[in-house]
């Protein structure tokens, strides 16, 4: 996997942080830096640790299924991103808190590193160095989420849906990307 296949996953893989800071941005009256440095800690480094923990998994039973691996990150990047694109699509709003409590955070943060779950066991089949792309999620996870919630704060919501729908399309477009590398349509 290229360094800007990895920028591109890194960022799709954000957008649903990027979308939540956003939310939290809208719900503070006055934002201080100690704000964004907790959203952008806490879903940084679930975005790093959720990879890591499905390229464990999947590094364990890789053997068992690497005739179909392809068709496997195929699968599961089409449907977090088809399950992104209904999100943003959806007429339903989400409810922002303004509270930045432990519990609060934690909940969001694994919410929105789900996904991230998938793509690492994705990760274990492709082979991908594990190390420098879950730093990599993280600090873009970091820095996206930081602004999202002064974003948020300064702007409102018109950026949340696109956000996430631009994740979920981008998610679709890189596993296709996969499964057409594999099956030699793409070299």
């Amino acid at each position: 996997m290229s360094l800007w296949d990895l920028f591109i996953i890194a960022v799709a893989l954000s957008m649903d942080a990027f979308a939540v800071s956003i939310c939290k941005g809208l719900s503070v009256q006055r934002l201080e830096k100690k704000h964004a440095l907790s959203v952008g800690l806490w879903f940084g480094g679930f975005q790093s640790l959720m990879p890591l923990i499905g390229w464990l998994l999947g590094v364990s039973f890789q053997s068992l299924i690497t005739s179909i691996d392809h068709w496997i990150a195929f699968a599961l990047l089409g449907i977090i991103g088809v399950n992104m694109v209904r999100e943003a699509l959806g007429g339903e709003e989400e409810e922002c808190s303004n509270s930045f409590a432990v519990r609060e955070m934690l909940t969001l943060a694994i919410a929105t590193s789900i996904d991230a779950l998938a793509v690492g066991v994705t990760f274990a089949f492709l082979q991908v160095d594990i190390v420098p792309a879950v730093t990599f999620i993280g600090i873009t996870t970091f820095l996206l989420s930081m602004a999202g919630i002064k974003i948020g704060n300064l702007f409102g919501a018109r950026y949340k849906k696109k956000a996430e729908l631009f994740g979920g399309v981008v998610l679709i477009a890189m596993g296709v990307k996969i499964l057409l590398e594999h099956l030699g349509f793409l070299g």
